[in-house]
């Protein structure tokens, strides 16, 4: 093969898990925090001088956090066996607690700085490149407790929530599934199974899934009660009113606008509607179950082997920008991409950035579906995106998930478009349109699920604990809610099974994918209308996505008000053409 299947992770800390590179990085940025912590407690922390070099320090550790806790993940992703791994991110997490005790000393001298003197701060030019996160940080500070109690609430979460958080790893890496009387698969390789063309196999995969998952529920219904009360206890204490609050303050994105995008899916669905009754007929069955969505239809499977894959992203990507068909390209050469399908994987995928060497690592398990394609057209995205922003000061760096995902959502509209038009055959063409509107689906549906079940849990578990069964319930009701009752069967434990739900980073794992896909069709459909030259403009707008709310970004790069509906609506519109070509192709078949 020209490109391996297998990632490099020695340029990153050499010796993986035994790195003596990574033992040394922790000491020197355990020396670092408690440099920043003295010079924080001078008599002089509003002096400019003071907050020029505290902001050094601040974006070196920060740097180093970075670097370091994606690298124990890419460890941990590769072989969940890896005990030595999980020792490295305990020391990880123990070093971000320290360092966010100290990150909140640090905002709140930012805090107490009077305004006029803060103005003047910021207008110097040492500190006006972060100006933006700068304000960012000092205003949140504004709404959270004392110093002294964030820091002691963050270096409980250690081993409270962040550990709550870990052990659905240990849950994880214990599940094993059953394929014939003999063979047992890992999660990441079975969720392949769920969308195999053979509706026979992939039922008995779904139920086997289910059934797997079913047997760990009991687990994690303790692990997600523990995640979702330690949140609201910490946001009562700060005197927030919304379990939403920190979801959009972290994405910096207003309620408004949330709603103003739900308002257009809700709509835009109904464009989804043909395509389900057509892919049913197709399949003989009254109504699709869960595992039929992403099921390719039987005549129409086509595989690509990774090699393949690879030059036609990098090909697709060049007709759009030579920048970013090279970086692809630079990526797949150095052995970026973990892509092997094999045992001891966690699954799902994932793009994990490296800040401090200006490099990033891809996950996933690559089996030549359309849909493997397409995932990997997604994490090159957001790679894409850290590798624009490389050069800019490690503050600007911090973008939210809503713009990550707008990032991997643009690039992976790019490949498939690009294939759809390229195909050769009506039954290619089939395929890679049924990809397409199967990614709408995910979006405009199963993403929704998510939100809404997550969104009624909080609201229950504001009451007390919530048992698994009722979880069950609100699991499926939020599926029949999202999908319009279109579906026969639905996953009432897809709550154990989705990592984003016991993720700590980031509350609210969901609505962020759906943001960055309809963000993306709206930049998308402006790149086909300006043509060359837009790529320019596209770099950007990724480079704004660290020092701007959603907002602000969309109005100085696209002039429009996110806060409307109506850039939403259009944006949600773009599916209705592959419905009609879906429709059109299968025609023939009635």
């Amino acid at each position: 093969m020209k490109y391996a299947l297998k990632w490099e992770l020695d340029s990153i800390y050499e010796g993986g898990s035994q790195s003596e590179q990574l033992k040394q990085e922790l000491v020197n940025t355990d020396l670092l925090i408690k440099q920043l912590h003295e010079d924080l407690t001078s008599d002089q922390v509003d002096e400019l001088e003071n907050i020029i070099n505290q902001t050094d320090i601040v974006q070196q550790i920060l740097l180093n956090v970075r670097q370091m806790d994606s690298f124990v993940s890419c460890l941990m992703a590769q072989d969940m066996f890896d005990k030595q791994a999980v020792i490295l991110l305990d020391k990880v997490k123990n070093i971000n607690a320290a360092f966010t005790a100290v990150l909140t000393k640090f905002d709140n001298n930012l805090r107490n700085i009077n305004d006029e003197q803060w103005k003047r701060h910021l207008s110097h030019p040492d500190l006006q490149p972060v100006a933006y996160n700068l304000n960012e940080r000092r205003e949140l500070a504004k709404r959270q407790m004392s110093p002294e109690l964030e820091a002691l609430a963050a270096d409980l979460a250690i081993d409270g929530y962040h550990g709550w958080g870990d052990f659905y790893n240990t849950i994880v890496s214990r599940t094993n599934f059953k394929v014939d009387e003999d063979t047992y698969v890992s999660a990441g390789q079975m969720s392949n199974r769920l969308s195999e063309g053979d509706r026979t196999i992939r039922a008995k995969a779904f139920d086997e899934w289910e059934k797997v998952w079913g047997e760990q529920a009991d687990l994690c219904v303790d692990t997600f009660n523990h995640l979702a009360g330690f949140r609201l206890k910490w946001y009562k204490n700060r005197g927030w009113q919304s379990f939403l609050e920190e979801p959009l303050q972290m994405n910096r994105m207003s309620e408004a606008t949330l709603q103003a995008m739900w308002s257009a899916v809700e709509k835009g669905k109904r464009q989804l509607i043909p395509y389900f009754e057509r892919k049913s007929k197709l399949l003989s069955v009254a109504k699709l179950d869960w595992h039929d969505v992403e099921a390719p239809l039987a005549s129409a499977t086509t595989t690509m082997n990774f090699d393949d894959a690879a030059t036609f992203i990098i090909e697709q990507f060049g007709n759009f920008s030579p920048k970013m068909a090279q970086f692809a390209q630079y990526a797949f050469e150095h052995q970026w991409i973990e892509a092997e399908d094999r045992p001891g994987k966690r699954p799902g995928g994932f793009c994990t950035s490296l800040p401090k060497s200006g490099e990033t690592r891809i996950f996933m398990t690559y089996s030549g579906s359309a849909s493997n394609v397409s995932t990997l057209a997604h994490e090159l995205g957001h790679a894409y995106h850290q590798h624009v922003m490389n050069e800019m000061p490690a503050l600007t760096q911090e973008y939210a998930m809503n713009v990550a995902e707008t990032a991997s959502t643009f690039a992976e509209l790019i490949v498939s478009d690009q294939a759809l038009k390229a195909a050769e055959s009506v039954e290619e063409q089939l395929a890679l349109v049924d990809d397409k509107i199967q990614r709408a689906i995910a979006f405009y549906m199963n993403i929704h699920a998510r939100f809404i079940f997550e969104t009624r849990f909080y609201e229950e578990r504001a009451q007390g604990p919530v048992p698994t069964t009722r979880m069950n319930e609100l699991m499926v009701e939020a599926e029949e809610q999202a999908f319009d009752g279109l579906l026969g069967k639905y996953h009432p434990h897809f709550w154990v099974a989705k990592l984003h739900f016991y993720l700590t980073d980031v509350p609210f794992y969901n609505f962020p994918y759906t943001f960055g896909y309809l963000f993306s069709a709206g930049i998308y459909k402006r790149a086909l209308e300006q043509g060359e030259g837009f790529a320019q403009q596209y770099d950007a707008l990724l480079q704004d996505t660290g020092r701007l709310t959603v907002e602000e970004l969309a109005q100085k790069h696209l002039q429009v008000d996110l806060t409307k509906t109506d850039f939403w609506e259009e944006a949600a519109d773009l599916i209705a053409d592959d419905v009609d070509l879906f429709l059109k192709l299968t025609d023939v078949r009635n």
